[in-house]
């Protein structure tokens, strides 16, 4: 399993976000979240935005951090990435 997060630095909605994301599946990313809480409405084509106080505790559970250059190199490996030219 590898699920990566990236550094809460996106701002929005009066907090700070991050992105997690898997770099093998979109099965194993929504079964991470799922298991970890994280509401499905955080979902965005191919990754969950996730609020700063999350963070430690999805890396306590499994999440691998990363940058955010990291994060997007191996989504976009992966296969999974949705362009933003696609994002609807």
């Amino acid at each position: 399993m590898t699920v990566l997060i990236d550094a809460a630095q996106w701002p929005a909605h009066g907090r700070l976000w991050a992105h997690l994301v898997s770099d093998l599946s979109l099965e194993e990313l929504h079964t991470f979240a799922r298991a970890n809480g994280i509401p499905d409405r955080g979902f965005d084509l191919d990754h969950y935005d996730v609020p700063d106080d999350m963070h430690v505790r999805l890396v306590a559970a499994g999440a691998t951090p990363v940058t955010g250059r990291e994060l997007v190199r191996r989504l976009i490996a992966s296969g999974l990435r949705i362009p933003a030219r696609d994002r609807v």
